[in-house]
C-alpha cells in the first residue's frame, strides 16, 4: 500500500501516453522487496552486499562484501529492514521514471 502512494504521487500530473511510459520502465526496474530478502540472505552464505549491489549503493556493497556484511551486524540489520531498502529505492526510482516519462512524450 504504501507503494501504491508514491506511485501515485510520481506520476501525478503525466499525461495517458506518459503514464503509460512511466509505468513501463517503472515496472521493469522496480525491486520486489522479497528478492531484497533473498539477496540479504545470501549475506550469510558468504555472498554479503548482493542487495546494497542491486540497490545501487555500490560502495557499500562492496564494503558488505570486504568485511563480511560487517562482521554480519550490517547483513542482521539489513535482514530486518529489507521492505524499507527496497521502499526507498523504488521511491527514488518512481520520480526518476516520472522524469523520463515527461521528456519521453
Amino acid at each position: 500500500m504504501e507503494e501504491y502512494g508514491f506511485i501515485h504521487h510520481a506520476s501525478a500530473g503525466l499525461s495517458q501516453n506518459q503514464m503509460q511510459t512511466f509505468m513501463l520502465v517503472y515496472d521493469s526496474r522496480r525491486k520486489n522487496p522479497t528478492d531484497i530478502l533473498l539477496a540479504t540472505l545470501l549475506g550469510f552464505l558468504g555472498l554479503a552486499g548482493v542487495q546494497r549491489f542491486m540497490t545501487g549503493q555500490y560502495l557499500l556493497g562492496f564494503v558488505y562484501l570486504l568485511t563480511g556484511g560487517f562482521f554480519g551486524i550490517g547483513t542482521l540489520v539489513d535482514l530486518i529492514t529489507y521492505k524499507s531498502i527496497a521502499n526507498d529505492y523504488n521511491r527514488h526510482l518512481a520520480y526518476e521514471c516520472y522524469h523520463i516519462a515527461r521528456a519521453a512524450n
